[in-house]
């Protein structure tokens, strides 16, 4: 990690797999490329040809590790599974990178996961105790030993065992010797899709991983279901009590790219809505809007769209900034927010200037911006954000710091007004980003999203941080009938 991203939501995982092609491997490369923004520090495969399964791992982007042919020429078979990762729970090396696979009783079995099982240290810790020889610190090796350890005598009854002793978010896509497996929690905080591609059949956590290998979009596994694909074709299986669904509203301010559908909505088009509300909570007289690049481009066009005012790119980005790049000296560091972002001074120049962010998390890269438009001859600078202060840690997959370290939870808008150094500031409220997801507002007896981050509406129980489970989510996780 290096300190540019210090001030940003960290991705998940994406996961994306391919059932009944003769270009498995290479169509799932691919996939992974269409779900880079998801997950940056590693990258690994999983095929299976008839006979043997095989497995390539390794750390850093996609293109860096399965560009070559010779690495796609090992990953034989017709059926793949891949993923990328930004570790959530872990640690950054090779051992951790997924799908992670093992030979179990019934056949090999490999997995992939997005999200974050939030008992996973206590399983863990529970199989250990139990005589489990763990080869990685990640939570989703605990699925693995579940699977080995159930005494179902099917592997779909072993899987379907292992997911009732999960919590929190996961979208999962397994692989073994004759099926490919997606299931999504019981409450669907985490996106899986379901597509084909000439008589295959693709899982991924975007539709825009569909898009790039030229796949059709069939729709949304649903929350709580587990699909099971075979030769024979896909089986739908709905081992939970029945539930509303509650995906994360962060998927739409953030983490899916703009291109994908979620929920039925392009979010590209949610996020210009999100643009469009927050204009009309809080207008700002001022010459020129302009965009944090890239994630508050669509909000940025929906705000000076709603609000008559011009929309220009005032930043540009250098997008081969990245997470690898060198250590920098002092002197380099002190540039700071300057080696990704640099002022457009012909649109800044003598205007008053609207800055649209999608979101502030410590606020530090926030003070950078608004000091660069100041540089850049900005004669006013006001700051709109187009979702709500988030105000609490996630523990579904999002690696957000600590509560103490999240500038809203600390400070009064006033304060970060201040701390940020502009003339005024709004965020969009919680019934805005409700309305612009095509809602009238926020439920508050039933809840339409997983929105925690910021209303400190935790769904699920969070055994490892409390140390106790929550009777909210036993009931979801109970045996169905």
């Amino acid at each position: 990690m290096t300190y540019l991203d210090d001030d940003r939501l960290r991705e998940e995982c994406g996961v994306f797999g391919v059932f009944g092609h003769d270009d498995a491997a290479a169509l799932t490369a691919l996939g992974m490329h269409a779900l880079q923004h998801r997950g940056q520090e590693a990258a690994g495969i999983v095929s299976f040809d008839g006979e043997r399964f095989h497995s390539e791992r390794r750390m850093g982007l996609v293109g860096d590790g399965f560009s070559k042919p010779a690495t796609i020429a090992r990953l034989t078979g017709r059926s793949a599974i891949g993923h990328v990762r930004y570790s959530t729970t872990g640690e950054t090396v090779l051992r951790n990178v997924q799908p992670l696979f093992a030979e179990l009783a019934a056949g090999g079995f490999a997995v992939c996961h997005n999200g974050n099982i939030t008992n996973g240290l206590t399983l863990r810790r529970e199989l250990i105790a139990n005589g489990a020889i763990c080869q990685s610190t990640s939570d989703t090796e605990a699925i693995l030993h579940l699977v080995a350890r159930s005494t179902k005598p099917r592997i779909m009854d072993r899987f379907i065992d292992a997911l009732r002793s999960l919590e929190g978010a996961y979208s999962l896509v397994a692989l073994t010797n004759k099926k490919m497996i997606g299931a999504r929690d019981p409450l669907g905080i985490r996106p899986l899709v379901l597509g084909e591609l000439n008589g295959a059949y693709i899982l991924a956590s975007e539709t825009c991983a569909l898009d790039i290998i030229g796949a059709s979009f069939i729709r949304e596994i649903e929350n709580g279901e587990v699909v099971v694909i075979t030769d024979g074709g896909i089986e739908s299986l709905k081992p939970f009590p029945k539930t509303a669904a509650r995906p994360c509203i962060f998927e739409y301010v953030y983490f899916s790219r703009p291109d994908s559908v979620l929920g039925g909505r392009q979010v590209y088009d949610v996020r210009k809505a999100m643009g469009q509300e927050l204009a009309k909570e809080s207008p700002c007289e001022a010459d020129v809007v302009i965009p944090v690049p890239d994630s508050g481009v669509p909000a940025a066009l929906g705000f000076a769209q709603a609000g008559g005012i011009p929309f220009e790119l005032g930043i540009i980005r250098n997008h081969y900034v990245g997470r690898t790049f060198i250590e920098p000296t002092q002197q380099i560091r002190a540039l700071g927010v300057k080696l990704k972002h640099n002022a457009n001074r012909a649109a800044i120049d003598g205007k008053r200037i609207v800055l649209l962010d999608d979101s502030i998390v410590r606020g530090t890269t926030s003070v950078k911006i608004v000091q660069m438009m100041r540089e850049a001859g900005a004669r006013e600078v006001h700051m709109r954000v187009a979702s709500p202060p988030i105000i609490h840690p996630d523990f579904y997959g999002i690696d957000t710091p600590e509560q103490r370290a999240l500038l809203a939870a600390t400070h009064t808008l006033e304060e970060m007004r201040e701390y940020i150094g502009v003339e005024s500031l709004a965020f969009l409220s919680i019934d805005g980003i409700y309305r612009a997801v095509g809602y009238e507002g926020r439920d508050p007896v039933r809840p339409q999203f997983t929105d925690h981050c910021f209303t400190g509406d935790y769904p699920t129980a969070l055994t490892d941080q409390n140390g106790q489970r929550v009777s909210h989510q036993l009931s979801l996780l109970a045996e169905a009938g």
